[in-house]
């Protein structure tokens, strides 16, 4: 049966283990392993802005042995000029898998609904996969590996109702995270995200907290992450955002209530002066830049766990 992965809980917490190693793996040797040599295609689309999902997607096909097929949305016009599913039916045709970065759930489901060659949401308005799985790994690369992730404290701080904090939620619980997010009362995840991630919590010994406190949510934490106020699709309200976000500011002042030696994260773009002060994101203890290059190695992983079981 053809895998996909549509939202964090589409991998099990082993499954998800398998995928953080092999990118450790990678990081190690970036070409040990090419699934894609021949060279296979794989399509990657993209309906919005992009530059890390792009390029850390295209390097790692052709790093797979693989030729990346960049289409632009905006020409496709998927689901305007031609349906999914018909869009769907003729690329598993020519391509190995379809990397898709969309608006709606609904129309990466429909794709992956109807696809014979694994479907990967390289971002979608309710869910961001690839990334924690990057953040996954940063984690890991700086706190002992892969089998060191579970008990960790993991903090999240500002707009969590956005596709990163449905994502940390899921993902985090996965690898048994005790993943704590803080942000405004009209910015929370949803609730059946957070009684999905409740469930995995009891498999894997993590847990979720929802807390409208930013110091309660960074409290003793080993890695604090924080995204823009403002992500996309949501300029509109930029200015109605801009005043209960401030105190979720990661600031150093916020941040000292973290572990001394905790770690910082930002998923970039990062706008200093607002969700992010330049001293904390450009501070000793930011590891942003190690994350934005764990997109690679992490999406590499993937695509080959993924291929591998077709």
């Amino acid at each position: 049966m053809t895998r996909h992965f549509l939202r964090d809980d589409d991998l099990t917490p082993a499954e998800q283990k398998q995928v953080l190693e092999l990118g450790m793996a990678f990081r190690e040797d970036r070409h040990f392993r090419q699934p894609l040599n021949g060279p296979r295609a794989v399509a990657f689309i993209t309906d919005k802005p992009t530059l890390r999902t792009q390029v850390s997607f295209a390097t790692g096909i052709a790093e797979l042995g693989g030729f990346p097929m960049v289409v632009d949305g905006n020409l496709a016009q998927i689901g305007t000029r031609e349906s999914v599913a018909d869009t769907t039916r003729v690329l598993d045709r020519m391509v190995s898998a379809i990397v898709w970065r969309t608006f709606g759930d609904e129309r990466i489901q429909e794709m992956a609904a109807v696809s014979r060659v694994p479907v990967v949401n390289a971002l979608t308005d309710g869910f961001h996969p690839c990334q924690i799985l990057a953040d996954l790994l940063t984690v890991a690369q700086h706190r002992g590996g892969v089998s060191a992730l579970p008990g960790q404290v993991f903090a999240y701080v500002g707009d969590a109702a956005n596709n990163m904090g449905s994502s940390y939620v899921l993902g985090g619980v996965t690898a048994g995270l005790h993943v704590r997010i803080g942000g405004p009362a009209a910015y929370l995840p949803d609730a059946e995200i957070v009684a999905r991630a409740q469930e995995i919590a009891a498999q894997t010994g993590g847990s979720v907290t929802v807390t409208t406190d930013p110091v309660e949510a960074v409290r003793d934490a080993d890695a604090v992450a924080t995204d823009t106020w403002v992500s996309m699709g949501a300029e509109a309200q930029a200015a109605e955002r801009a005043t209960p976000f401030v105190p979720f500011q990661l600031d150093a002042e916020l941040l000292a209530h973290a572990k001394p030696d905790a770690i910082v994260l930002h998923c970039l773009p990062a706008y200093r002066g607002k969700e992010i002060t330049a001293d904390v994101i450009d501070g000793p203890q930011s590891v942003v830049f190690d994350e934005a290059e764990n997109r690679l190695h992490a999406q590499k992983a993937l695509l080959t766990w993924l291929l591998e079981r077709r």
